[in-house]
C-alpha cells in the first residue's frame, strides 16, 4: 500500500516497513553509543585545549610577574645599603650588612624548614590497607 505525501511524493505506509531483527537493533545500538564516546571525546579534548592554553599563558605571566619581583627586590636592597650609607658607613660595609641580613634570614628560614621536615612520615595507615585490599584480591579465588 503507498500513501500520498502531502509535498506530492509517494512512500510506503509505515505498516509494510519490515520490523528490523534484534541484530540490526543492537548493531544500531552500538553505532550510537560509538559515536556518542567519540563526540564526548572531543568535547574533552575541545574544553583540555581551550584550558591547557589558559593554564599556560597563566603560567606565563607568573613567571613574569616573578621575574620582575625578583628585579624589585635587587632594587630594594640596593636601596637599603644606599640607605645604611647615609648614615656615614662605607658603601662597602653597607652592603656587606644587607648581604648579612639577607644570609641570616636565609638560614633561619632553612632551619625551621629543617625542624618541619623531621615530622614527615609516611601515611602509615593507608599504606597498610592498600596491602590488605591486595591480599584480598589475591586471594579471592
Amino acid at each position: 500500500m503507498t500513501v500520498n505525501n502531502p509535498t506530492g511524493g509517494r512512500h510506503a505506509a509505515p505498516d509494510d516497513q519490515p520490523d528490523p531483527s534484534v541484530g540490526g537493533l543492537v548493531a544500531t545500538a552500538l553505532e550510537d553509543v560509538s559515536s556518542l564516546v567519540r563526540s564526548e571525546i572531543d568535547l574533552v579534548k575541545t574544553e583540555l585545549t581551550v584550558s591547557v592554553k589558559n593554564g599556560g599563558l597563566a603560567a606565563a605571566l607568573v613567571g613574569a610577574a616573578v621575574f620582575f619581583l625578583l628585579i624589585a627586590s635587587v632594587m630594594l636592597s640596593m636601596a637599603f645599603a644606599y640607605l645604611l650609607h647615609m648614615t656615614g658607613l662605607h658603601v662597602a660595609w653597607c652592603f656587606l650588612i644587607v648581604f648579612g641580613a639577607y644570609a641570616l634570614i636565609a638560614a633561619v628560614l632553612l632551619f625551621v624548614a629543617y625542624k618541619r621536615v623531621r615530622f614527615v612520615r609516611p601515611p602509615k595507615r593507608a599504606i597498610e590497607q592498600a596491602k590488605e585490599t591486595k591480599e584480598a584480591l589475591l586471594n579471592r579465588r
